[in-house]
């Protein structure tokens, strides 16, 4: 039989004891996570009685994830499930895998072990049907990330995403998780959002491959193993960091040398958890899972007096010139031609524009937290929460500079956080508020902003207010690991609560929102996206360009192109924004009185 060794697996001295396995490298035990032959999805449905596929689909990357019916057996009880997993390639017999690859459509069918839309919509009506059937939910999880192509982007990959942690946030059945190799980026939190989160002992789970973040911090793609040790990625840091319920062992070395050994371990501790969770009453479901994810994230708390040396009004907002009706023209303008362009610009059509360049699509400025909250609501009605205004952002992982880049973009912005919230009013009508800073660090979702969202979202809740929320960011903080990510699940929890309570959620979506903020609340509530926005979807156009090898399209992620894929449901200036959630606020309430 044919096999597959990793460089330190042909090591003198390498006896795949744990001992050995714990003197690897970080970079090294990340590559022992998805070592071509530790067992996947379909290799464990071993593990499961009366196993029944279903939703088999055809369409592409649609195989990346599996849904099965089966029943796990223990102490003579047969427990009904529903197994959603990622297949990230055809077997793990390396022998075969090698004789299938040589296959050209084999390699496209299986597309580098990353989810596509199909895939995604495939794990959301898997729930449906568990939650029919009464089955437990069982998420298998082994991914380097959901596909970043302009096709999955035309299919809305985002939203699918952000609609599979709803369904398992509003699930009426338990829910469980287990990650058996690479649980990676927003390819994995989409079905991590469980009642409970496994991992097997030699598993990772991050927010970005070390390769992408070593790029990032330091360059160079060379730095892999030390962006992997910074970033603690192994399944045991995420035990640490509170992100991982239980560890799976691998009692007699790692899965891919020892695989009746941990399927056996797998067996024992799944079963344990659906006997639980079976046994604990169903009406308490709910309240156990807000118990667990309110309890996600780490922060720190700040004072009156520290908030009082940075804090102050920062604004994006162009005014009007007072002395003509033109503003400079921005010195990278280049026509279709590729020629300069340095005439001014007409104010009163950058303003109609939204601050986009009509030539080349330049955007002039981004606006602020400040500048939504003073378009959004009434005049001085804006108060900020004292239950959210002295969270911080906490370094966990003590991150290169995260500490100063942190205090820098304090000062810059204005803000203790990306993220703002408060109550106001719009016309008069009381509202919860939450808005971001693209300045604060990209905007990008963060522990803070994942308990701030939490808060706030009680808080509507509790005063029967709609929450509005004005979303921005480039994705997840790699600065805070995985924990960031980790708390994308927690505001879906959170939102559904607030819509179960029959309060509107209103999300306005703006230039950018990408990865962590779309796949989060930027997929949720009552979407406005803002004319003339760009930089909206899963994958930035940078990543896909480098990927795919090829330009995307014109116009690419943009809300006039979000459009013509019916992704888009309504669109407004800013300068309209008030006016539109005024309308969808009364037709609600006309509803709700009829």
């Amino acid at each position: 039989m044919k096999h597959f060794f990793l460089p330190f697996e042909k090591t003198k001295g390498f006896s795949y004891s744990a001992s050995s396995i714990e003197r690897l490298s970080e970079y090294e035990k990340y590559q022992l996570s998805f070592h071509p032959e530790r067992p996947k999805y379909l290799d464990y449905l071993a593990v499961f009685d009366n196993v029944e596929e279903c939703l088999s689909s055809d369409l592409h990357g649609s195989c990346l994830i599996q849904t099965h019916r089966g029943e796990l057996r223990r102490n003579g009880a047969a427990w009904p499930v529903m197994l959603i997993g990622q297949q990230s390639g055809p077997t793990s017999d390396f022998g075969e895998l090698t004789r299938i690859m040589q296959d050209q459509a084999e390699v496209k069918k299986w597309n580098h072990g990353m989810p596509t839309p199909a895939a995604y919509a495939k794990a959301v009506e898997a729930i449906a049907i568990a939650e029919r059937e009464g089955r437990t939910v069982i998420t298998v999880i082994d991914t380097a990330g959901a596909d970043p192509t302009e096709e999955s982007e035309t299919g809305g990959i985002a939203w699918k995403i952000g609609r599979c942690m709803q369904a398992l946030a509003e699930a009426t059945v338990p829910t469980i998780s287990v990650i058996i190799n690479r649980g990676c980026s927003g390819g994995a939190i989409a079905l991590t959002g469980c009642d409970a989160v496994l991992a097997m002992e030699y598993s990772t789970y991050l927010v970005i491959s070390p390769e992408a973040c070593s790029s990032i911090l330091f360059r160079t793609r060379d730095k892999a193993n030390l962006a992997a040790e910074i970033s603690q990625i192994t399944s045991k840091e995420g035990l640490n960091n509170g992100i991982v319920d239980e560890l799976i062992p691998e009692p007699a070395g790692p899965a891919h040398r020892f695989k009746n050994e941990a399927l056996e371990s797998f067996r024992e501790v799944v079963g344990l958890w659906i006997e639980a969770f079976a046994k604990a009453p169903a009406e308490s479901l709910q309240e156990r899972r807000i118990e667990r994810w309110q309890k996600i994230g780490q922060w720190e708390t700040t004072t009156e007096e520290a908030i009082a040396c940075y804090e102050k009004r920062v604004s994006g907002f162009i005014a009007k010139p007072e002395e003509n009706l033109f503003i400079p023209r921005h010195k990278r303008c280049r026509n279709g031609e590729k020629r300069p362009v340095v005439d001014p610009v007409l104010y009163s059509k950058l303003l109609a524009n939204n601050f986009v360049c009509c030539i080349c699509g330049f955007r002039y400025t981004r606006l602020t937290a400040h500048d939504y909250i003073d378009l959004l609501l009434d005049e001085n009605s804006f108060a900020e929460h004292t239950e959210t205004r002295y969270i911080v952002d906490r370094d966990i992982l003590g991150f290169p500079e995260y500490a100063d880049k942190l205090r820098e973009a304090r000062e810059k912005n204005g803000m203790t956080t990306a993220l703002i919230t408060g109550d106001g009013k719009i016309d008069g009508k009381e509202v919860v508020l939450c808005a971001t800073s693209f300045g604060f660090l990209g905007g990008s979702f963060c522990m803070s902003t994942g308990e701030k969202i939490w808060r706030a979202s009680r808080i509507a809740i509790e005063k029967r207010r709609p929450l509005i929320i004005q979303a921005a960011g480039g994705g997840a903080r790699m600065h805070e690991g995985c924990s960031s990510m980790v708390s994308i699940p927690k505001i879906h929890l959170a939102l559904s609560l607030v819509e179960q309570a029959g309060l509107p959620v209103i999300t306005i979506v703006t230039d950018p929102t990408l990865g962590g903020v779309a796949i989060g609340f930027g997929s949720r509530g009552i979407r406005i996206f803002e004319h003339n926005a760009g930089n909206i979807g899963f994958s930035g156009k940078r990543v896909i360009e480098q990927y795919t090898g090829k330009k995307t399209s014109k116009e690419f992620q943009t809300t006039n192109w979000l459009q013509t894929k019916g992704i888009v449901d309504m669109v407004a200036h800013p300068l309209e924004l008030k006016n539109r959630i005024v309308e969808i606020i009364d037709n609600r309430t006309q509803r709700r009185n009829t």
